[in-house]
């Protein structure tokens, strides 16, 4: 269900809200792709809801474009919304999510994909939480210059050209505490909605290992 956060600055943006089945074991904030919301994050919020996990995906482009959902196909469009964004008000907007969840009194962790696999990195380093999940984050070298605060576990394709190699030796030469796995896949090989990129088994032995990370750092 989608309800509504408040930002410290007072910004109100959308989030959509997977409560938990059965007992809460904590709490997941997932940060989107390029493209909004969507319908595949939705799904992977109700995944993990079922395993006990009280989720929240925060609309990080509403303070450009209300509602706004981007095609897989219009990545450029997508790509000019995240550049539009200002790295601080973004985390405010993440923050407000977290705080949403820590109320119900368990701890809270970040999972991100793309875009915001670097921004749950970014987490790491300046919010109040348990523990972050990195799915091939974007833009990782401008978010070297701060130690991190909480455990990070990292998914890296190895033939991902957005975040190749060489910039994954930096992040783990700078954080040499954050845990790094790399699978025989591409760019977005988690995402089950882009058939051209998804990798089922390098997808389903990141998400266990996400889970057993949760169940460490969360409950």
């Amino acid at each position: 269900m989608m309800t509504q956060v408040t930002a410290s600055d007072g910004h109100v943006l959308d989030c959509w809200i997977a409560p938990a089945e059965g007992k809460s074991r904590g709490g997941l904030v997932i940060l989107q792709e390029i493209f909004g919301v969507t319908d595949q994050l939705k799904s992977l919020a109700e995944t993990y809801s079922k395993i006990g996990y009280d989720v929240a995906v925060p609309a990080l482009f509403d303070r450009k474009e209300k509602d706004a959902v981007i095609p897989f196909t219009d990545a450029g469009r997508g790509r000019d919304l995240m550049l539009s964004t200002d790295i601080d008000e973004t985390m405010r907007d993440i923050e407000a999510a977290v705080l949403m969840l820590a109320e119900k009194g368990g701890k809270v962790a970040v999972m991100g994909f793309c875009w915001g696999g670097g921004l749950a990195l970014r987490a790491a380093q300046k919010l109040d939480i348990a523990g972050a999940v990195v799915f091939y984050g974007t833009r990782l070298p401008q978010y070297l210059d701060s130690p991190l605060k909480a455990p990070v576990i990292g998914h890296f394709g190895s033939t991902d050209d957005h975040t190749p190699p060489e910039v994954i030796e930096q992040v783990k030469a700078y954080l040499p505490e954050l845990e790094a796995h790399i699978y025989e896949a591409g760019h977005a090989f988690a995402n089950d909605a882009r058939p051209a990129a998804y990798a089922p088994e390098a997808a389903a032995l990141a998400h266990e290992r996400s889970k057993a990370f949760l169940a460490e750092h969360l409950g």
